[in-house]
């Protein structure tokens, strides 16, 4: 896999931080691509994460931080059942992933979060923020079982 450097980019907040978003999910999905379902779904390590569950895993993450918390809608709106290929895990990401850069596109990153449990309040910014270092912390867990599976390395 050939190493793709993050994009380099002067501009305001929200162009910087969608940008670097958008290049640790398309690192993530390049991790996947091109791994067999079986090998996708096993995991070579203890926790029992494997790269099926890790993308299913950052469509949800996505999902409750930005439909469920920031837009109300309900788990039963949002519900999407876990892939079970590596086609339709990628499908869902990025589907669910165009869901939210729409809601995120609307919003002002000053915009609050409602309440969702006893801690305090966050914002849009944050919600990304948060959002960029779970993809990002994810796709470092990708680089690794990838390289399990069949030593293929590269962002």
């Amino acid at each position: 896999m050939t190493d793709q450097k993050p994009p380099r980019l002067a501009g305001d907040e929200r162009a910087v931080l969608m940008a670097l978003l958008q290049f640790q999910r398309d690192s993530f999905i390049r991790k996947v691509t091109g791994v067999g379902d079986a090998e996708a779904a096993e995991s070579p390590v203890g926790s029992g994460t494997s790269l099926l569950w890790l993308t299913n895993h950052l469509g949800d993450a996505e999902t409750t931080w930005v439909l469920r918390r920031f837009a109300g809608r309900s788990e039963a709106e949002t519900a999407r059942p876990p892939a079970t290929s590596v086609k339709e895990a990628v499908a869902r990401y990025r589907a669910v992933s165009e869901e939210i850069d729409t809601i995120l596109g609307a919003a002002s990153l000053d915009d609050l979060c409602p309440p969702f449990d006893d801690g305090p309040p966050v914002d849009v910014r944050w919600i990304v923020g948060h959002l960029l270092e779970e993809t990002a912390r994810h796709a470092g867990h990708a680089d690794i079982l990838r390289e399990l599976v069949d030593g293929d390395t590269g962002r």
